[in-house]
């Protein structure tokens, strides 16, 4: 053994096979960082490192049976006709050491700085799918591939999907009434709302199964990006085939994170049928258009064809939700969050955010989850305006502006987020602002509804009663849907009231109350019950605003109709009834409504004459939540208590706030009314004080 170790030394096996690993190391470690900035295929690197490998026994064998000399290659010479000398010349050793030297140091450095320096994150990309070709002509494919393939897509935190619904629509306005969302039409859309990638794709029939084919247009030159195809074996496959191409497209726009789990592909758009997802899809788009009603029948259709699909009950419950049936919603959400697996992480989130705020009430918990949602998926839009929303339900006013202003600088012309800004702007009392953004929305298109309540709201604020009225009378002839003209007939009825014309207020309301029924928008009706019952408190009839009361609570048990319910019966002196009502919000987890609570106690026990009693409690409940109705309350207690500097405060306070009293309880539904009193509280405060004769 002794001499076989002196003869791989004199030959130098040792010294060549330590220059080929070091070599190679260096070869490899150079690779892995220069091959991914020049979009090398990971291919590439599995062959270096396996012909290196494969070379390093050759590489021994050719040590020993040749030598390096100065005159060239020779056959390594005989040991018998040479001497080896023990200590002989070091040169191959110290030039190995060398290599491997460089080869350690250079490895230490990049794992040291790929450890501390912090991936960039990818840019966000917007992308907008054009309508499949569908060359099968199965009718199931059309809208279901589109919606599959944005699902799959949405998984990777810097990629959004433009709603298709809303580009329809523009597309639409942009060619006429006829356009549909083709590529052509869809690069129109996407140039005008600087949308980065159109998806064109097209599904054909291949032997017994099919193809499908997609590519990444360039919405400005129509060049294609990239080009992708995928193949289903047969129509129950085309949804997983779909799945692949979307994760290919993930990679292609920079998501590193597909195929970090086994279950990517599956994880994209999961049904037990296609007529399944089929009815998902036409429900989605019903509900998208307002058009609630209808989407809840193929809702149902699809869950009644896959029991499991926790996705559709989560639109059902958001359907029924918006109708005012807060029992069913809150039914359907409790299946959906028992069925969360079958959702991707995206949706998991989504459907929390949307539990917490429409079933439970539970808005804080909504922030954070729509927070969480935010921080995974910033290019989220979705999830933006969830979360401004469920801010601004909080009264984080600043919070809900910012992620407004974020939102319009993704999608400048986007109906939905810039009425939402323009509703902030009014909430937070800035009804030049909210003026100013929703009259260029009616310039732009004047069919959209929305948009008029805050410019009715401004003019009322300026004092331009008949402007007011204009603005509703145009939100009825304009909008597309029905909601539009429930709120107009509200609205009406809600400047009636402000003004002192009770039974005028009565025409607006029957007609809306009856357009609701007919619709079975619950708590549309029973809002508009509320206003009802105000209008028979202020002629003093009694037993009609006692009916009409009851009706409302029939119909609806949201925080607004239950408070403003109370709040009815107190002035009908059934102090009683109205505890009932104080003692259940006390009771409950979510702060508004234990503040509402409060507020009741508060008021009910100011009616009795315990004025401290009831400013503790009327304290206790700005404690839970500062809402504009318990500081007027608040006011008024203070009065009645002899406290006038305190009460001139908290009416100064609601003054100053009044953005928030144009919509007490948040829900768009027009409070105007509330204002009318609050100039006579002031001024009563302002007596107590001895300022009247200064004033006047």
């Amino acid at each position: 053994m002794q001499r076989f170790i002196r003869e791989l030394r004199r030959r130098e096996v040792f010294s060549t096979a330590g220059l080929y690993v070091g070599v190679c190391w260096i070869i490899i470690e150079v690779g892995s960082v220069m091959l991914p900035t020049f979009d090398a295929p990971d291919w590439i690197l599995r062959a270096m490192i396996i012909a290196a490998l494969v070379g390093f026994p050759i590489t021994l064998v050719l040590a020993w049976i040749y030598d390096v000399t100065d005159k060239g290659i020779d056959v390594q010479a005989d040991p018998t006709d040479t001497i080896v000398e023990p200590l002989g010349s070091r040169k191959m050793d110290f030039i190995v050491i060398g290599v491997l030297t460089v080869a350690l140091t250079f490895s230490v450095y990049l794992n040291l700085t790929s450890e501390d320096a912090p991936l960039d994150d990818p840019d966000p990309v917007s992308i907008l799918i054009a309508n499949f070709e569908n060359g099968t002509g199965n009718a199931l494919f059309d809208g279901l591939l589109e919606q599959a393939l944005s699902i799959g897509i949405e998984g990777a935190p810097h990629i959004t999907s433009f709603q298709r619904t809303t580009a329809q629509s523009l597309a639409k306005r942009l060619q006429d009434e006829t356009a549909t969302l083709t590529a052509d039409s869809a690069r129109l859309v996407a140039v005008r709302e600087g949308i980065g990638v159109v998806l064109s794709g097209s599904i054909r029939p291949d032997g017994g199964g099919f193809e499908l084919t997609l590519n990444g247009l360039n919405p400005e030159t129509g060049d294609a990006q990239f080009e992708l195809t995928s193949e289903a074996r047969s129509g129950d496959a085309v949804l997983t085939a779909v799945g692949r191409l979307s994760e290919d497209v993930r990679k292609r726009l920079g998501d590193t994170t597909v195929g970090e789990s086994d279950d990517a592909t599956t994880e994209t758009f999961t049904a037990a049928s296609l007529e399944a997802a089929g009815a998902y899809i036409a429900a989605i788009d019903l509900a998208f258009a307002g058009e609630h009603q209808q989407a809840i029948t193929f809702f149902e259709q699809a869950t009644e064809l896959d029991p499991n699909f926790g996705r559709a009950y989560s639109g059902w419950a958001l359907s029924e939700f918006k109708l005012g049936r807060t029992e069913t919603a809150g039914e359907l959400w409790d299946t959906a969050l028992s069925l969360m697996n079958t959702m991707t992480e995206r949706e998991r989130l989504r459907t929390l955010g949307l539990y917490y705020a429409g079933v439970t009430g539970n808005i804080e918990s909504a922030v954070q989850s729509f927070a969480e949602l935010v921080e995974k998926f910033p290019a989220d839009a979705a999830a933006r305006n969830n979360l401004a929303v469920t801010s601004f339900m909080t009264l984080d006013f600043e919070t809900a502006s910012e992620q407004g202003r974020l939102l319009l600088d993704i999608y400048p012309t986007s109906q939905l987020y810039q009425s939402n800004y323009a509703l902030y702007a009014m909430y937070s009392g800035n009804f030049e602002k909210s003026k100013q953004v929703a009259t260029e929305m009616v310039a732009d298109d004047p069919t959209y509804g929305v948009p008029y309540l805050p410019i009715a709201i401004a003019l009322l604020a300026e004092g331009d009663i008949e402007g007011a009225r204009n603005a509703y009378e145009q939100m009825k002839q304009s909008e597309r849907g029905t909601y539009g003209l429930s709120l107009a007939y509200l609205g009406l009825a809600d400047i009636d009231i402000y003004t002192g014309n009770h039974t005028e207020a009565r025409v607006p309301l029957a007609a809306g109350i009856e357009l609701d029924i007919g619709n079975e928008d619950r708590r549309g009706a029973a809002v508009k019950q509320i206003a009802l019952a105000e209008t028979f408190v202020a002629d003093n009839e009694k037993e009609a605003a006692q009916k009409a009361i009851a009706e409302a609570l029939e119909l609806n048990q949201g925080l607004s109709v239950k408070v403003s319910a109370a709040l009815l019966l107190l002035q009908l002196g059934d102090t009683e009834a109205a505890g009932l009502h104080a003692a259940e919000l006390s009771s409950q987890v979510q702060s508004q409504n234990r503040a509402y609570g409060k507020m009741l106690t508060g008021m009910i026990q100011s009616a009795s004459g315990e004025h401290a009693d009831a400013i503790d409690s009327l304290r206790d409940a700005l404690d839970a939540a500062d809402l504009w109705l318990i500081r007027r309350e608040l006011g008024k207690a203070f009065l009645a208590a002899g406290f006038s500097a305190e009460a001139l405060a908290e009416f100064r306070l609601c003054e100053e706030r009044r953005g928030e009293a144009t919509a007490a309880f948040l829900d768009d539904s027009p409070t105007y009314r509330l204002l009318a009193t609050l100039p006579l509280w002031t001024q009563e405060a302002e007596r107590g004080l001895g300022m009247a004769a200064v004033i006047d």
